[in-house]
């Protein structure tokens, strides 16, 4: 049975959610609702995959896929592309067209006005996040910062992400306190923290989600538990 998990927050007409490894036909390290074409899977069974998905989402049509390469890139999900494009996030104004970004540890993060007339998804592990994919998103919607709301998908929790101090001090001093002291000397990282950080920065108060951890729960898929391993997809669009 297909599993998703779906944000609780005030936005007409929008739709999204982060789906669950849970509903698909993959085998092995990709079970079983894997939706990555890069990460080893059949590609009958990624492809197979991906329709089931949005035929339970009611979805015509294809979501925009991408080629993540953890920058800050936003690209038009109304827009028409040779192949798959390399971008960590999509936007759209056009009732639709499909936002989608793919995660295993890394941030889903959906951006949308109160009333629907615009949303984006962008993907933030923590060198997106220090290139600026969040404030790109906010850039690339047509309405004031003030006006959006920012759901948080499932990521890795700070309590099971940790990282060296290169990670650490590409955030700066503003970010000191999303980062806590591990017994390794190394430190463990809130991705959460981090992106509120961001968000409120690019002027985006409301937000919600956040909380979840992929790595402890194993109806997520997780790259830091299993480097081999399938991915969720988030997905958003207007009604």
């Amino acid at each position: 049975m297909m599993r998703i998990i779906t944000p609780a927050w005030p936005v007409f007409r929008v739709r999204a959610f982060t789906s669950l490894r849970t509903g698909g036909v993959s085998a092995g390290p990709y079970a079983s609702l894997n939706l990555a074409s890069h990460v080893g899977d059949e590609p009958r069974h990624v492809a197979a995959n991906r329709a089931a998905l949005c035929r339970e989402a009611g979805i015509e049509g294809a979501p925009l896929w991408l080629n993540q390469v953890h920058g800050r890139v936003i690209v038009d999900a109304g827009a028409s592309f040779a192949g798959v494009p390399e971008a960590d996030g999509s936007f759209t104004t056009t009732a639709g067209a499909v936002c989608a970004v793919l995660t295993a540890d890394c941030l889903p993060v959906v951006l949308a006005d109160l009333m629907g007339h615009c949303v984006a998804v962008v993907h933030a592990g923590w060198r997106g996040l220090a290139a600026g994919v969040i404030e790109a998103g906010v850039a690339a919607l047509p309405v004031s910062p003030s006006r959006l709301v920012a759901w948080l998908g499932p990521a890795i929790g700070a309590a099971d992400y940790e990282v060296g101090d290169e990670v650490r001090q590409a955030f700066g001093e503003e970010a000191r306190a999303a980062f806590t002291m591990a017994a390794s000397g190394r430190y463990y990282a809130d991705l959460y923290a981090l992106a509120r950080l961001r968000l409120r920065g690019a002027g985006v108060a409301a937000v919600y989600g956040g909380g979840l951890s992929t790595f402890s729960d194993p109806d997520l898929f997780s790259y830091r538990r299993t480097p081999v391993c399938g991915r969720m997809a988030t997905l958003a669009w207007i009604a």
